[in-house]
């Protein structure tokens, strides 16, 4: 091919990604406040620019103008039965509605997250690895939001849920190059290892440097020094959490937003580039575009090609997270692209659901859907280390709690009778880690998370990403109650009421 033949070419496919882009803005300009869905959506926009999806997965909207297929799968643990989850038209939004229909009266977990490329890289629930057991699905109702003006639901990871795809087609091996994107929440984070989205191992280990490709989010500093508090959109190359460059990275300041654009994206060889915007607003800010990691392994990449979601590539599963939709490219996106892509999420309008339970101040009792017992403070301690149990309701302020907000959805948890808060002991973060009351310190280990699971509500610590658990799903009086990575049992779902 002739270098003017070639020019000509790259000019074509450039005019044709710039005309995507001015396209997608006039759509968002055209319809703010009523968000509705552009005709060119993320792999439409890719596969114009010379680099199409080959993974594509979310469980709030489609992908692609022309997908209309299941999104995602759901399954009642009352039953067991099992039902997919699909658009209200092609290239449109999920049908909440159908879920909401399916799992009335009951909890329903995502078992499945159904890939929109054709490829059939399809998401299950993940099984044991060489850093984390076996992991479960996540709640299917514990993330509401708004998108495109409809209510949708998104996938809600704690410490113990996973998703992956061991056995894939088209996503890249060896050193060819990909790129990755992922909408995530700056509101839902913690530093443990590892909420990635991307190229994993295909045997669930840690296989070596340069192993993984997956785009990361979250407060780990793996490498000191990092800029502000996070979180941090970085690259997971396995071994190590990549700021940008060797690790370190000044200008990757973080991004706290509710909805976070997180993009990485690798030619295999010599470079990476890591992006980070504001899902709801805005342009996408370059945080890294340079030279691979110079430590071994890195230069030229291996990637295996299994995709991982809410894990690490050996199932580390201790994270906390938040995903909406995310995509894989075979090839390296142009800046175009991503800017395409980036103004067609800010389209959709994401948008949190109104949290108006529990309602700050009102003194509630915490029932264990289990055991019928209630959330106690043990011989109405009122000092710093008291224990926190299951008993039966005696109508006093030891078994009340109070909800104040903390921030990005966040509650501490503080005893009507002690006037001290519901703490993770020693801020701990593995399985076990005990509960107990102490005075406020104002930190993520006094805070906690309340989401829907089925008619019931899960209640788990921001440091820790563990659920609070009953002690072997004990019922009887002084059974501790302690945190435990989600089980999706009744033993971690509690009733809330004055």
């Amino acid at each position: 091919m002739t270098v003017r033949r070639l020019t000509a070419l790259r000019l074509r496919a450039v005019g044709a990604v710039l005309a995507l882009v001015a396209g997608i803005l006039a759509a968002t300009i055209g319809t703010a406040g009523t968000a509705q869905a552009a005709s060119s959506l993320p792999c439409d926009v890719y596969a114009a620019a010379g680099t199409p999806c080959v993974a594509a997965h979310s469980t709030t909207r489609a992908l692609l103008a022309s997908y209309s297929g299941a999104l995602y799968q759901v399954k009642r643990l009352s039953d067991n039965a099992t039902t997919n989850i699909g658009t209200l038209s092609a290239g449109g939004y999920a049908n909440a509605a159908a879920q909401d229909s399916f799992c009335s009266g009951t909890e329903c977990i995502i078992t499945e997250i159904f890939d929109q490329s054709g490829k059939g890289n399809h998401l299950t629930i993940e099984g044991p690895g060489g850093n984390g057991g076996q992991d479960v699905g996540a709640i299917a109702n514990a993330l509401p939001v708004t998108a495109g003006g409809h209510k949708v639901y998104g996938v809600s990871v704690q410490a113990g849920v996973g998703y992956r795809d061991n056995s894939t087609n088209g996503i890249a091996t060896g050193s060819r190059p990909e790129g990755t994107y992922m909408v995530t929440s700056g509101h839902h984070v913690d530093g443990n290892c590892c909420f990635d989205y991307g190229n994993a191992e295909t045997n669930s280990k840690d296989t070596g440097n340069g192993h993984m490709d997956a785009v990361n989010f979250g407060t780990e500093c793996w490498f000191s020094p990092c800029s502000g508090s996070g979180p941090w959109v970085m690259g997971d190359l396995e071994n190590g959490l990549f700021a940008g460059g060797n690790g370190t990275n000044g200008n990757n300041t973080g991004n706290s937003s509710a909805f976070v654009t997180a993009l990485l994206k690798n030619n295999g060889t010599s470079t990476y580039a890591i992006k980070d915007g504001n899902a709801q607003s805005g342009s996408l800010k370059t945080d890294y575009n340079g030279s691979l990691p110079t430590t071994g392994g890195y230069i030229p990449m291996s990637k295996e090609g299994a995709i991982v979601l809410g894990t690490g590539g050996d199932d580390s599963n201790w994270s906390d997270g938040s995903f909406f939709e995310g995509v894989m490219t075979s090839g390296y996106p142009t800046d175009a692209a991503d800017n395409a892509v980036q103004a067609d999420i800010v389209s959709v309008g994401y948008t949190q659901a109104a949290q108006t339970f529990p309602v700050t101040g009102t003194a509630y009792r915490l029932t264990n859907a289990n055991s019928g017992k209630v959330l106690d403070a043990q011989n109405c301690g009122t000092a710093n280390g008291t224990a926190v149990q299951l008993w039966a309701s005696l109508g006093n302020t030891c078994q009340q709690w109070k909800f104040s907000s903390a921030g990005n959805g966040h509650y501490t948890i503080t005893n009507v009778n002690s006037g001290t808060v519901l703490d993770d002991k020693n801020c701990g973060i593995g399985n076990g880690t005990a509960t107990q009351l102490w005075s406020s310190l104002a930190n993520t280990c006094q805070q906690w998370d309340v989401t829907p699971a089925g008619s019931h509500y899960t209640i788990s610590n921001v440091n820790s990403g563990m659920t609070l658990d009953v002690t072997n799903c004990g019922t009887a009086n002084g059974t501790l109650v302690r945190q435990w990575a989600q089980l999706d049992n009744a033993c971690q779902q509690w009733d809330i009421a004055p």
